[in-house]
């Protein structure tokens, strides 16, 4: 894996500008497309979910400040009973962004080279789909809707709560990198894992995007 990011409660300084970072991820969940594809069902894939082109269902109360930097540690999603812990993923010597190791089922990436859960921008949080054993931490990813809720708890003791607004499957010869990680002005997440068709040669057509805004934060 790759180093851990700033200390804690120093700003992160080495962000990369929004134009090179739409390249580099575009590039980088390459390696998050690469599931194995040995469940025989396969993942769910969304289906009526709102596409992040609209508003969603709104959130009462007035949104939370954004928080300042803070490495994220643990990921909870209820409605599909995701609990998993987060590592720092940048990227590697070949400029792509790393996953998360793959034997490790329930284990998600947090990139570092975007803002950090809570802070003003969007924050992109990975996960592999299944490995050679079967399921793995974000299998259940396509089945969210709008209204769900990601929690990410951060090493400052403080959870950012994100309500779930669009979940779209892109295909990886179109992904979309203006529409999925571009700054809104706001706190939001993208939670990305492999989707679409497989097949043996290619793996994964495409990739699953959880698109959610900050609502909360404990």
């Amino acid at each position: 894996m790759s180093g851990s990011g700033p200390a804690e409660g120093e700003e992160q300084r080495k962000r990369a500008p929004w134009g090179a970072m739409v390249l580099i991820l575009l590039v980088g969940v390459a390696l998050v497309r690469n599931g194995t594809g040995q469940s025989h069902a396969g993942p769910p894939q969304p289906a009526s979910a709102a596409g992040p082109g609209t508003t969603g269902t709104a959130s009462p109360g007035a949104a939370p400040a954004a928080l300042t930097y803070s490495v994220a540690s643990r990921v909870r999603i209820p409605a599909i009973q995701v609990d998993a812990p987060v590592v720092p993923v940048g990227l590697d010597s070949s400029g792509w962004v790393s996953a998360p190791p793959p034997e490790d089922t329930n284990l998600a990436g947090w990139f570092t080279g975007g803002v950090s859960p809570g802070e003003k921008g969007t924050a992109v949080i990975v996960g592999h789909v299944d490995n050679k054993d079967g399921p793995a931490v974000f299998y259940g990813l396509g089945s969210l809707r709008q209204g769900n809720r990601v929690e990410v708890r951060r090493q400052d003791g403080r959870t950012a709560v994100f309500q779930v607004y669009g979940n779209q499957v892109f295909s990886k010869k179109n992904f979309p990198g203006d529409r999925v990680y571009k700054s809104k002005g706001a706190p939001e997440l993208r939670v990305i894992t492999c989707g679409g068709g497989f097949s043996e040669e290619h793996g994964y057509e495409g990739n699953v995007v959880v698109f959610a805004r900050l609502v909360a934060v404990r």
